[in-house]
């Protein structure tokens, strides 16, 4: 790895947790020596990079510092890339012209020694092929969570029994073949997934669920974390 690539890494690695980091563990991920840590830590403060802390006790990048935009390693841009292609090949077709947006538009501003990497990568994900047709436009689920607001679901059930439902909605997941809703819902009185090609129809309701910023979100995961535990193949 170039000392310039290392610099920019260590930063990188930085700026992930907002716990110190120390020399140990910069070293064992740059596959380099505490010693070579130590000098490049001390040549970023130089540079008036403003990393906080000590040799022995670990390193952490000042609240609010932020690089240039795009300042991306190959493997960084490939694994966008990459990203980019899943999404297209396994979304709806909004999110997948948006990820074909953001790949166009990474080329045309990357350095042209890394154009390469957007252009040709070096990976690729595999297509998807016999995908359930959907008849609910998944911008408006979308809208739904990032907005908290309600929605009334009309949903077919494996057994083709239609319920009418008042969901919480928290998350849109893709699967290789299919995708799942997952809100709370007011029927069951509990987080359920709903698969989104047996969703008949989606009304946004002018009714938020009344909770704080990223609480349904955080439950959710408290819920998700619960059923790991008591069913442990389901992780």
């Amino acid at each position: 790895m170039r000392r310039a690539d290392r610099l920019f890494q260590i930063i990188q690695i930085l700026r992930r947790t907002t716990r110190p980091v120390t020399a140990s563990a910069l070293a064992a991920e740059l596959e380099v020596s505490k010693r070579t840590v130590y000098r490049d830590v001390a040549d970023l403060i130089g540079q008036r990079v403003p990393i906080e802390g000590e040799a022995g006790l670990g390193y952490l990048l000042a609240a609010g510092y932020d690089m240039p935009p795009l300042m991306l390693a190959p493997d960084e841009l490939e694994a966008v890339v990459l990203g980019t292609q899943w999404v297209s090949a396994h979304s709806d077709k909004v999110l997948a012209n948006a990820a074909r947006d953001v790949v166009a538009k990474i080329a045309a501003v990357v350095p042209e020694r890394l154009r390469l990497f957007v252009i040709e990568p070096s990976v690729g994900a595999k297509p998807t092929s016999g995908k359930p047709e959907e008849r609910v436009d998944a911008s408006l689920l979308r809208s739904a969570i990032r907005n908290g607001m309600k929605l009334r679901l009309r949903y077919n059930s494996e057994a083709s029994e239609e319920t009418e439902r008042t969901v919480w909605p928290v998350l849109l997941g893709y699967a290789e073949t299919s995708s799942l809703l997952v809100a709370w819902c007011e029927l069951r009185q509990g987080f359920r997934h709903f698969r989104t090609d047996r969703i008949v129809a989606a009304e946004l309701l002018d009714e938020p669920v009344g909770l704080r910023p990223g609480e349904l979100r955080r439950r959710w995961q408290h819920w998700r974390e619960d059923q790991v535990r008591l069913s442990p193949d389901l992780s």
